[in-house]
């Protein structure tokens, strides 16, 4: 008979955004002339830059006819397009990184890859993860059956190595005590804005290289890197090639968050311990092409158009607006008195709670008396708790009018 994967049993609650769209509902209910301001979201709210929504009107006519559906309107690569696997493989070489196309997979984002890559490892294979961080790491840990029990006093799984991001160390983690054989890694980091420099991001590449462990690095943010000095890959670091995998996204630079699409590079370095260099490639062109018939063929138009000098300009337009509104709301929250992070290299402002509050309780406080929603932080972690996120995706006009409120009603 059939029965389900009792994997999903012992995933966490997922409670953090129901929550949040619970009590913001009850308040909006008692509170029918409030206008709510909404500062947690990791949504992006400006337009498509104009030359890409250009490329893809252009692409949609031309599928209207028999050329145009011939060249690009049946099923395409399920690796990606020749064109813009070449082109993100050229973005790279910006940096100084020699990437081959055939080592760039196109998928529908970022988010599917890093749940989906787990799929080209060992079943026995254990996680290192940071805290905080972005939940889905640990969801798909679990739900691979990689995590063991989760311990409910403490919040966390038995065989996950939590990597604590904290004031003390600066919100980066340290490299694990002992074996972890996958190690995700985000920077900038979602919740915490916090950016891995080289030397912190050579002693995890070291540490992978001698323990043939896999670093599966999130680079989603990248784009909102403004110090040079910081990498903005991974593959920046020598050595990074034969043990990291690096996963990006259109979603956050280019506003492709419902457009869907990404890549991920699994270099023909890359080994394990029981995989020579080329076998990861290899399993994941297989996964790929197994369960993926490739992301759309109009979303990749737009994602060409978006590498192009054109393209990146208006991108760049994006980024700026999204931190300047960073700038706001960091120089806005340390005027009250509260302590900050992150805002300067990544989307969000990660700030602690005034007077030891749980994040719950800000939260309740600053809707209450700002009618602002931010994050809570212990909804990424347990070391995120006293902490929540606010995020610079939303409207210049609203992120103002959300500051000027909390520095004059929120009684702190």
């Amino acid at each position: 008979m059939a029965t389900i994967n009792a994997n999903y049993d012992n995933l966490a609650p997922s409670y953090l955004f129901s929550e949040i769209g619970k009590r913001t509902k009850a308040f909006c209910s008692a509170n029918p002339k409030a206008k709510v301001i909404k500062l947690g979201i990791g949504d992006t709210t400006q337009p498509l830059p104009p030359f890409i929504v250009d490329a893809m009107v252009d692409a949609a006519k031309r599928l209207g006819t028999i050329e145009g559906y011939k060249a690009f309107g049946h099923y395409g690569d399920e690796q990606g397009m020749t064109n813009l696997r070449n082109a993100i493989a050229a973005k790279y070489s910006e940096r100084g990184v020699q990437i081959d196309a055939s080592e760039v997979l196109v998928s529908d984002g970022a988010k599917s890859d890093l749940g989906n890559i787990q799929s080209i490892f060992g079943e026995d294979n254990n996680v290192a993860i940071q805290d905080p961080v972005y939940p889905a790491y640990l969801d798909v840990t679990a739900i691979n059956g990689r995590s063991g029990e989760l311990d409910k006093a403490s919040g966390k799984y038995k065989r996950v190595f939590y990597m604590k991001c904290v004031p003390e160390n600066n919100f980066s983690p340290e490299v694990p005590k002992s074996k972890a054989d996958l190690i995700y890694l985000c920077s900038p980091n979602n919740p915490t804005g916090a950016v891995m420099n080289k030397s912190q991001l050579e002693k995890f590449v070291e540490h992978a290289q001698s323990t043939k462990s896999v670093i599966i690095f999130d680079a989603a943010y990248s784009a909102f890197i403004t110090d040079k000095n910081l990498p903005r890959s991974i593959y920046e670091i020598n050595g990074a090639k034969k043990c990291a995998i690096e996963v990006q996204s259109f979603s956050k630079s280019a506003g492709f968050t419902g457009l869907r699409l990404g890549w991920t590079v699994v270099p023909k370095d890359l080994e394990c311990e029981n995989a020579v260099p080329g076998r990861l490639n290899q399993l994941w062109n297989r996964r790929q092409t197994t369960f993926f018939n490739g992301a759309s063929n109009i979303a990749q138009m737009a994602g060409l158009a978006a590498l192009t000098p054109e393209g990146q300009a208006q991108c760049q337009q994006i980024v700026d607006y999204y931190q300047t509104n960073c700038q706001i709301i960091k120089k806005g929250l340390e005027r009250t008195g509260l302590r900050t992070f992150g805002g300067e290299n990544a989307p969000y402002i990660w700030a602690r709670t005034p007077n030891n509050m749980s994040s719950w309780d800000f939260f309740d406080k600053l809707l209450n008396e700002a009618n602002v929603v931010g994050t809570p932080g212990s909804g990424f972690g347990p070391s995120g708790e006293g902490f929540f996120r606010l995020s610079g995706f939303g409207f210049k006009e609203d992120t103002e009018e959300a500051v000027d409120r909390i520095k004059t009603r929120l009684h702190i």
